[in-house]
């Protein structure tokens, strides 16, 4: 089993993103996940910037995959999706069909990231024809879920691709063409003024009664927990899970990939640091763990 770090989902300033990227090239990381997926408005890194850094940590021996946009809704974005696959240097993750059809023309394996809603082993079959070699599951799709995809593409004999699992931060769990930090400042999208640059890790959203429920990441929502699948790792290999994902936080991020690494070394579970994903159990995402 292996770790990998997550594309960046918040809007950070330029030096920010370089130094957080520049330390991870030294933790003990196999995959990292470089690219703007959440909105092509955030523009401290182009696309030359995220190629000119997914070479620098290639070079310190991790594999580099270049992640796309979840949500394309402008011809310049399709464009600037083209030029990413056609860098034939680094595989791709794509996160929409867009990119699975960009991938497919030109021959390029690549990543199914977990926007592109696989939920059944013909789909899976279909993407592995177009050259899918890695699947990051869905948020929702659980342990049950992960063994029917199994036990079904087994049946028909199919080799399954790579297992990839969001393991810990916040779960992406929807995006919209409307931007909804903008909206919070009561402002239009074309004149957000780049506000999700100030909250690096989203804007928390309580319900009318003040209880944490979401987080608000421009035209992205996440859940407001901060997932943790550690001590559900045991289980995660039985149902041959291949790679952890560990999405980017703005601070204490080295100690968490640490945290997780140790845990794939060691024979013990790790004591939870986050917030168990009740999906995985086939719960709702925020329904706490099991009692003990």
């Amino acid at each position: 089993m292996r770790l990998s770090l997550g594309p960046l989902q918040y809007f950070w300033p330029r030096e920010q993103v370089l130094a957080f990227y520049r330390e991870a090239a030294g933790w003990p990381l196999d995959v990292i996940y470089l690219g703007e997926t959440v909105c092509s408005k955030r523009r401290e890194l182009r696309t030359r910037d995220w190629v000119a850094l997914a070479e620098e940590l290639a070079a310190s021996g991790k594999q580099v995959v270049l992640s796309t946009l979840a949500l394309l809704e402008a011809e310049s974005e399709l464009g600037a999706l083209k030029r990413l696959v056609e860098d034939a240097r680094f595989m791709i993750e794509a996160n929409d069909m867009a990119a699975v059809q960009l991938c497919r023309e030109r021959g390029r394996p690549f990543v199914g990231g977990p926007t592109l809603n696989v939920y059944n082993h013909r789909t899976l079959a279909l993407l592995c024809e177009d050259g899918l070699q890695r699947l990051v599951l869905n948020v929702e799709q659980g342990q049950a879920q992960v063994e029917a995809l199994r036990v079904a593409a087994l049946a028909e004999g199919a080799t399954l691709p790579e297992l990839e699992i969001i393991a810990w931060g916040r779960l992406p769990l929807a995006y919209s063409a409307r931007c909804f930090t903008a909206r919070a400042f009561d402002i239009g999208k074309d004149d957000c003024g780049f506000r999700c640059i100030g909250h690096p890790e989203g804007l928390p959203l309580a319900t009318r009664e003040g209880q944490p429920a979401l987080v608000i990441n421009g035209i992205q929502v996440q859940g407001h927990a901060v997932c943790d699948l550690g001590p559900e790792i045991p289980e995660l290999r039985a149902a041959g899970v291949d790679v952890l994902r560990l999405y980017p936080q703005a601070a204490g991020m080295a100690e968490v990939v640490a945290h997780f690494r140790k845990a794939l070394e060691g024979t013990e579970p790790p004591a939870r640091l986050g917030a168990v994903n009740g999906y995985w159990r086939g719960n709702a995402g925020m329904a706490p763990p099991p009692a003990a």
